[in-house]
């Protein structure tokens, strides 16, 4: 999952070396939360006009976490 979402973000931005994701622990209602880390010039790039690009990201993350049977939220920072 972490794999999935940084090969998204980095196909996204002008600069993927900047990309980095983080993941916390599951938390008591069993969502894990992955934080997701670009350059601040490709933060609009990746949360795109009106967060669309933003809620396509979390869109396809949560279909795969569907059929893993996980809990998943992406955070964008």
């Amino acid at each position: 999952m972490e794999k999935l979402l940084k090969v998204i973000a980095q196909g996204l931005v002008n600069e993927p070396e900047e990309v980095s994701v983080v993941v916390d622990e599951p938390n008591e209602e069993g969502v894990i939360v992955y934080h997701l880390h670009v350059a601040p010039d490709d933060m609009g790039r990746v949360i795109g006009k009106q967060g669309r690009i933003a809620k396509a990201i979390r869109t396809v993350m949560r279909a795969t976490a569907n059929r893993r049977d996980e809990k998943i939220a992406v955070e964008i920072d």
